[in-house]
């Protein structure tokens, strides 16, 4: 596979010409609107026959959850591969345009309604009226929710700016919120799970951003020696990042669930059942990285490895509503 479309040789002229892209953008569309079912029909699903109760609006912060992982993913992975191109030789000037402005932004509005239903008590607002700005300031979950919002603003401000590069500072106050909010002060030892939640979600973060961002730019390079250059940078980092990833989520896992109920709740509970489907995924998004691997090293193009690698980015995409959904479910008792 070559990074070049071949001649499709002479185009009558009163045939419409298609518009270039408008096939990947429809197919992109329908894969966000697929993944957006997860978190949307998710918890009815898990929960069944659990005899767990949902919190209020389950689905919708499961989904706004969705929306701002994602944001996280797509700015930081365009900082990371623009890193990582300085170490290509012979790399073209040319980067593909930054959807960096466009994440901050769905993930500022993402992080609002997350902040208003904060302001709630953790209810779905009615009405405008319900919300207690004011009281965001009076709480640990409040204070987190502004931050984000904060930092989402300001991280669209830098995007923006001559200095993308600063939108690294604002990106990585969300994961730490994000990682606080995830362990409150009551859960057992919340320091060492906030910091397990910091080092897994940088790495998935860089790991999934990466991945979109490196074949963006591997489609607009056409240069295949710089491409498969990238590729082999990225899939060594790629290696330690999975291996941190899959360290972290263990411990996180067992943290939560002790080994003596593992099997149980992973079939009992709506947690464990999330996790447990979020585990197959990740099995086939590595054995699809292995796949492009593979190919990467020896195929006789290279660039064959962009198939394989375009099906592992569509993978970690649900994987990322799954992720979505799972913080928006009960948290397993510890028997």
């Amino acid at each position: 596979m070559t990074l070049t479309r071949p001649s499709l040789g002479v185009v009558d002229g009163s045939a419409p010409r298609p518009r270039p892209g408008l096939g990947r953008a429809v197919a992109v569309l329908v894969l966000v609107a697929l993944a957006a079912l997860i978190p949307l029909l998710g918890p009815s699903a898990a929960l069944h026959g659990t005899g767990e109760a949902a919190a209020p609006g389950t689905g919708g912060i499961g989904l706004l959850r969705t929306v701002l992982f994602a944001a996280l993913c797509v700015p930081v992975g365009e900082l990371f591969v623009n890193r990582l191109a300085r170490y290509v030789p012979g790399a073209p000037p040319a980067m593909p345009r930054s959807w960096a402005p466009y994440a901050a932004a769905a993930g500022f509005v993402a992080a609002l309604a997350l902040a208003s239903v904060v302001s709630t008590g953790n209810l779905v607002p009615n009405s405008p009226a319900d919300l207690d700005v004011g009281g965001l300031y009076a709480t640990r979950d409040g204070k987190l929710a502004l931050l984000e919002v904060n930092a989402f603003a300001v991280a669209g401000l830098c995007a923006l700016s001559r200095r993308p590069v600063t939108q690294l500072w604002p990106l990585a106050a969300v994961v730490v919120a994000e990682a606080l909010r995830a362990h409150p002060p009551t859960e057992h030892s919340p320091l060492l799970g906030s910091g397990l939640t910091l080092v897994h979600l940088t790495c998935a973060t860089l790991w999934v951003g990466g991945l979109l961002y490196a074949l963006r730019t591997l489609r607009g390079w056409g240069v295949r020696e710089a491409g498969a250059a990238l590729l082999g940078l990225y899939a060594r980092v790629a290696a330690v990042l999975l291996a941190a990833i899959t360290a972290t989520g263990v411990w996180s896992s067992l943290r939560r669930m002790p080994p003596d109920t593992v099997v149980h709740q992973l079939t009992e509970t709506a947690y464990g059942r999330v996790l447990l489907a979020k585990v197959i995924l990740m099995v086939a998004v590595v054995a699809l990285a292995l796949w492009a691997r593979i190919r990467l090293r020896r195929a006789t193009d290279p660039l064959a490895a962009c198939s394989p690698a375009r099906a592992e980015v569509v993978a970690l995409g649900v994987v990322v509503a799954v992720s979505g959904l799972l913080t928006a479910l009960p948290v397993p008792i510890r028997w």
